[in-house]
């Protein structure tokens, strides 16, 4: 699986540097520095609020015995998505690390992992909405029924796997989990998973407060419309303003295409094709599709790559921690 990872990256580094050279260097480059280095900055806060939105989100599906900290949830959020985006891990290493981060801020593992499928659910469930939404508005426009025939068939396609996701955990299929976290445990020494509870009990109970859940829910639903200022900001100092409605499909149909390319780190490659084709509808040339694409990257890069160090610095602390239990 690790190989498939690193070759899907590959592959997709190699399509994005195909995308770059074939719509011009020039071009692009001209377009992405159209949007400044304050444009950058409002980009990567809009992107750092999303996320601390996210990590709200999840805070809020803790039961109130578990004595969580925001600020822990927020922390370790930052985290998954550092790993998610630049490392070569499927999209769910980043969960299975955080899973484990949690427990060193005095989480059981159990209800660390259970509470993680259950934030991944809401969150794939909440941009299933969000992809719905923006079909609506597409529709609303006129579109060509060619382009939502297709995008209809990718909804449904997402539903579809959202609903398998949610049987998994709510029929027993999250035991399977559990036996594969218990094999991560020995083979790199978790001892903090050595007395893992079971997923699928921790996740009966957090399904159970249906008030807490609804919350949190709706959190995440609101955080990916956070994700359509981006767009808002970035294509208008592009030269190219769109209204809150478009930013609204370009966003949308911009995860949705992400979501489906889970195996390439970051949608390398793929998510510049998408763009291209997405903001072709509203008259974005491709060059500037490919340069808000980048635009996109940069807080993938400001704000992951410092956060892979601190995933870094806790498993070093764990480490070292174990070291000296052994020794004494």
């Amino acid at each position: 699986m690790k190989r498939l990872l690193i070759v899907a990256a590959g592959l997709g580094l190699l399509l994005a540097v195909v995308i770059i050279a074939r719509e011009g260097v020039g071009a692009v480059a001209l377009a992405f520095a159209a949007v400044g280095l304050l444009g950058l900055v409002a980009v990567v806060a809009l992107r750092l609020a999303a996320l601390v939105g996210a990590g709200t989100g999840w805070w809020l599906i803790f039961p109130a015995e578990a004595k969580a900290s925001l600020a822990a949830c927020v922390w370790v959020r930052l985290i998954r998505e550092a790993i998610n985006v630049l490392l070569p891990v499927g999209q769910i290493g980043g969960e299975i690390a955080g899973a484990r981060v949690m427990t060193f801020f005095g989480i059981p593992a159990g209800l660390a992992g259970a509470t993680v499928l259950g934030d991944m659910l809401m969150q794939v469930v909440a941009l299933f909405l969000f992809v719905l939404f923006g079909i609506a508005i597409l529709a609303g426009q006129g579109a060509d029924d060619g382009l939502l025939d297709v995008a209809v068939t990718g909804a449904a396609f997402m539903g579809v796997l959202l609903a398998g996701f949610f049987a998994a955990q709510r029929f027993g299929g999250v035991k399977l989990i559990d036996r594969g976290l218990m094999k991560l445990a020995d083979r790199f020494g978790w001892s903090n998973f050595a007395n893992l509870a079971t997923l699928h009990d921790n996740l009966m109970r957090i399904y159970a407060d249906l008030p807490r859940f609804a919350v949190a829910m709706i959190v995440h639903i609101i955080v990916w419309f956070i994700g359509a200022f981006e767009v808002l900001v970035a294509l208008r100092l592009m030269g190219h303003p769109v209204t809150f409605g478009d930013a609204i499909v370009i966003e949308s149909l911009g995860h949705a295409v992400r979501a489906s390319a889970f195996l390439v780190p970051g949608a390398l490659g793929v998510q510049e094709a998408g763009f291209i084709v997405i903001a072709a509808i509203y008259g974005i040339p491709a060059p500037a599709a490919v340069a808000f694409s980048l635009v996109k990257r940069v807080p993938d890069l400001v704000i992951g790559v410092p956060f892979l160090f601190v995933w870094h610095a806790h498993e070093a602390k764990a480490l070292n921690r174990r070291k000296q239990a052994q020794r004494d």
